[in-house]
């Protein structure tokens, strides 16, 4: 699964009116024009979050490697993750296979967090960044999180119980039409058994499950759709920004299903991103017993943004 490389972006609209994003029990209004990835970043650094992201160091760093076809199904995929162990916390990052340069690991061992913040590549940075916040803000309801259970089963099996929490997380009675952003067949199933349209897009393109055409181009395909579910991989290539860019411009709702980033991407709730599913590492394919997963936002949401 791939998200669509970064477009040039078009002039950014005003924003709509959206609630801001809590920050150490501080609301921070809306931003517009900066990258996600550096906002939040900023205000790493300035101890927005917690301690000096200098003052910490990455004790483990690994990838994780695999292939899978689920039983039943036409098609398979791989999938490739960096991954920083910062405490108890695990940041993640998924790249394309062979990606990474055998020497990525030992330049993060003992290095601080924030020297990784200025690593040349995305998902170091992300990586790192994501080990920060998992270790800093972590997953529970005190930081805005309604616990999902995955139930013990097949990969298949809780690869369609999380979509069905994911897909869950978007309004539905007022949506025609999704675009889909990095395309999971267990999502676009669960969007069909809705009696919902959708438009899946994929940097490998391809066709689904179903022989339907998987779009390149993403972006061209937004005036179409009336909300968005994305991957959280679109925050490791640089491609979220013009889909938060959109979202604010119209109040469309952004939904963002995260194993990559999953403890960054709730720092934008309520800055053009109305839900998050956030799975931090270990990953439901990793593991055929019990996992959760975390919710943010939603139909279902009681609370405010992320803290």
């Amino acid at each position: 699964m791939s998200a669509p490389a970064p477009a040039a972006p078009a002039a950014t609209a005003a924003p709509a009116a959206t609630a801001g994003v809590a920050t150490a029990g501080v609301a921070v209004p809306p931003s517009v024009g900066t990258p996600a990835l550096d906002l939040i970043t900023g205000r790493a650094r300035t101890g927005a979050y917690g301690p000096d992201p200098a003052s910490l160091r990455i004790a483990l760093a690994f990838t994780t490697v695999q292939a899978v076809r689920h039983a039943g199904r036409a098609r398979g995929y791989r999938n490739e993750v960096l991954s920083l162990r910062l405490g108890a916390a695990v940041g993640s990052c998924a790249v394309e296979p062979g990606e990474l340069p055998a020497d990525t690991l030992t330049d993060c061992v003992g290095a601080t967090v924030d020297e990784l913040l200025d690593h040349p590549r995305a998902a170091v940075r992300v990586a790192a960044l994501d080990a920060y916040l998992g270790h800093c803000r972590p997953h529970g309801p005190a930081g805005g999180a309604r616990p999902f259970p995955l139930p013990a089963g097949s990969s298949l099996a809780k690869s369609r119980a999380r979509a069905a929490a994911v897909v869950g997380l978007l309004p539905l009675a007022d949506v025609r039409r999704v675009l889909v952003v990095g395309v999971v067949n267990s999502l676009l199933e669960q969007l069909r058994s809705r009696g919902t349209e959708y438009v899946p897009c994929d940097l490998k393109g391809g066709t689904t499950e179903w022989d339907e055409p998987v779009r390149t181009d993403a972006l061209a395909h937004l005036d179409t759709c009336d909300a968005v579910l994305a991957s959280g991989m679109t925050l490791g290539n640089g491609s979220l920004d013009p889909l938060l860019a959109h979202a604010r411009a119209t109040g469309k709702p952004l939904v963002l299903f995260a194993q990559t980033g999953s403890a960054v991407l709730p720092r934008l709730l309520g800055d053009g991103v109305t839900a998050v599913s956030a799975e931090p590492y270990p990953f439901f394919w990793l593991d055929g017993g019990p996992t959760v997963l975390h919710l943010y936002g939603g139909p279902a949401a009681r609370g405010g943004a992320a803290r």
